[in-house]
């Protein structure tokens, strides 16, 4: 058995032999991936982003034999946030899984930008009602419901097993009771006179990547995670414009839609917007390089 400082510099030294890191997992460094495998091995699964803030538990002999076993798969491809099925996101501590999209850092900007919609909206009324469409693992509609107790959450995605998985989250979160989730493709699972010119805040986080670039995203991301929440088409808008061009008869006069765009998407999807008589009002929220990555706009 390898004392705890002969073991963690023996895998560190090992990780940093790869090149595992990818831009749109920031929260993952060498550091936190360790960390998080580390707390993972002792039975102890939290995210890579809390990890890095613990101090390391002490492992027994099969569990430094398990963590060897973790860097392993790690080193293999497979995404870190599998191994610890953990991921955080807006302040919550997620469950991670194959069936659903790995949440982004980056979505965190749509996420914050809904939040501060729904509290904007929620001044005025309560409770509001708020859908989350492509929901995958239903990041979007937790944090919602966690930030915002008072409203009604529901959200719906194509694919069953994201929608179960989702519903598993829910019950990790201790949010079962206060999101909704169903299956069917965008709206279809809402469009009924309850939710007909009902809804205040509609949210999604939309496949954008373009069809042809899916087949070139890294392994980590193309064997692991489900190509249904990446690919958006030819020119990775499909379902933004079929979102866009459904939204106004679900939204009430004042209502809010919100979503994530891909790099280089954003100034285009502001222009329409700006001559789509159904909107009054378009934000375009940038990411800390200047790129837009979300929009909102109101009905």
């Amino acid at each position: 058995m390898l004392s705890e400082s002969s073991l963690f510099q023996e895998l560190r030294e090992r990780l940093s032999m790869e090149q595992l890191f990818l831009a749109d997992k920031p929260e993952e460094t060498l550091e936190s991936t360790l960390y998080a495998l580390w707390h993972a091995a002792a039975g102890q699964p939290v995210s890579a982003e809390l990890a890095a803030a613990r101090a390391l538990p002490q492992l027994q002999d099969q569990q430094q034999s398990i963590l060897f076993q973790l860097i392993e798969q790690r080193l293999s491809g497979r995404p870190l946030a599998h191994l610890t099925s953990r991921q955080h996101f807006m302040n919550l501590e997620m469950l991670a899984s194959p069936m659903a999209l790995i949440p982004r850092k980056e979505t965190e900007l749509l996420g914050w930008t809904a939040l501060k919609l729904g509290q904007l909206l929620s001044e005025d009324k309560k409770p509001i009602t708020i859908i989350d469409v492509c929901t995958g693992s239903g990041n979007l509609a937790l944090a919602m419901a966690h930030h915002l107790p008072e409203s009604r959450v529901l959200a719906s995605d194509i694919s069953d097993a994201a929608v179960e998985f989702a519903r598993s989250s829910a019950n990790h979160l201790n949010l079962a009771l206060h999101v909704d989730f169903r299956c069917g493709d965008l709206m279809e699972p809402f469009d009924t006179d309850e939710f007909r010119g009902q809804v205040d805040l509609l949210i999604c986080n939309p496949p954008y990547i373009t069809s042809a670039k899916v087949e070139q995203m890294p392994m980590e991301i193309s064997a692991h995670e489900p190509k249904i929440a990446f690919d958006g088409g030819p020119f990775g808008v499909a379902i933004l414009m079929r979102l866009i061009q459904e939204a106004p008869r679900f939204l009430r006069k004042g209502g809010w839609l919100a979503f994530e765009v891909g790099l280089g998407q954003g100034e285009a999807l502001v222009k329409r917007l700006e001559k789509n008589p159904e909107f009054v009002e378009i934000k375009a929220v940038p990411d800390s390089s200047g790129d837009i990555r979300a929009i909102a706009a109101r009905h």
